[in-house]
């Protein structure tokens, strides 16, 4: 008796040293640990292509990893420091088109606007009270704002920055996990099969594939859809059209969509002219809905995943880890998905058996 509950005190004290030391060490990595995630999703996700270039470059491993890292520079940080040039210069422009604007007065609202259903004659009345309020009156009304805008847009000057630098980071840590990536996944392969044995190390696959998934699913998808919309914008010559493009990039990455973007586009176009109002109309229709059968094709080419597993992922995971987790929600549903489907076939199997 005595020595059971030595044995179970030393388990006791092994488990909280162990918790101890596994916490501790999160915390000291804690500043490292949204980079290292991203990077290793983004060096699973491309790692295909990784392989593809090293092949072309001679089978030379530096020339390879230096390459997906000048490439993750300018998918990452590049088009990051391009935004933030786009807003500082055009921050005087915007200004004074929105001086411009408080001088005219808001433009009347198309006609067909008001036979929108449901939405079309909230957003006349709101619209006309908007008029009738005349320039003193928006400027009363917006005057309480003004502070507190120029107040957000000082921090997310800040957050910008701050981002920049995790986005560096991020790259450089890639470099490292490009340089010894099957060194790296034979460690992890050998945690999950000392976890869970063979069921253990079909998860860690899965989890690859599921991030695969993702990256082609959410990442390509929103790429083209702001890339599509962003050429509209550029044809119909609406201002700030690389701004716009990018927070469309954004809102679709987030599963959003663009229409956030494009629909006011449309309604300024109008103004100004009919037919390349109805031009962007039919463009917008087109780049709105394009994700409802490109994304499923995508994510069924990466992995063999229910479409709403992926979707409830992406959006549960944006809301509980931030943007980190458009990645790891879904990863960790499949991987609890297919944990469960095996655990149930098992028993299916055990009770066929007798």
């Amino acid at each position: 008796m005595s020595e059971t509950r030595s044995d179970l005190a030393k388990i006791t004290l092994g488990v909280i040293a162990i918790g101890g030391l596994i916490a501790s060490s999160l915390w000291i990595l804690r500043p490292f640990l949204g980079a290292t995630i991203w990077a290793a999703m983004v060096v699973v996700a491309t790692w295909p292509l990784f392989m593809r270039i090293q092949a072309r470059l001679w089978n030379r491993r530096s020339l390879a990893v230096t390459a997906m890292v000048l490439i993750l520079l300018l998918l990452f940080v590049l088009p990051l420091t391009l935004a933030t040039t786009v807003i500082a210069s055009n921050a005087e422009e915007a200004i004074e088109r929105v001086k411009a604007l408080m001088t005219r007065g808001p433009p009347d609202l198309p006609t067909w606007v008001s036979e929108l259903p449901f939405v079309g004659p909230r957003v006349t009345q709101a619209w006309n009270e908007l008029l009738a309020l005349g320039i003193s009156g928006m400027e009363a009304k917006l005057a309480p704002y003004a502070r507190s805008v120029t107040g957000w847009l000082l921090a997310q000057a800040g957050v910008a920055g701050a981002l920049m630098l995790q986005f560096v980071l991020t790259v450089a840590i890639a470099g490292v996990m490009y340089a010894h990536g099957e060194a790296a996944a034979r460690q992890v392969l050998r945690f999950g099969r000392r976890i869970g044995g063979p069921r253990g190390e079909e998860a860690v696959v899965l989890g690859g594939k599921a991030i695969r998934a993702v990256a082609l699913g959410v990442g390509v998808t929103a790429t083209i859809q702001a890339a599509v919309g962003g050429l509209g914008l550029v044809i119909t010559q609406v201002p700030f059209a690389a701004l716009l493009t990018a927070v469309m990039f954004i809102l679709c990455l987030v599963q959003l969509g663009p229409m956030f973007v494009l629909v006011p586009a449309v309604v300024w176009v109008w103004h100004g002219s009919t037919g390349w109002g109805v031009f962007l109309l039919v463009w917008t229709l087109v780049v709105g809905t394009m994700d409802n059968f490109l994304r499923p094709i995508l994510i069924m080419r990466g992995a063999d995943l229910p479409l709403l597993l992926i979707f409830a992922g992406v959006i549960g995971g944006l809301l509980g880890f931030g943007l980190v987790g458009i990645f790891v929600g879904p990863v960790l549903l499949a991987v609890a998905y297919t944990l469960v489907g095996a655990w149930l076939d098992e028993d299916a199997t055990a009770v066929q058996l007798h």
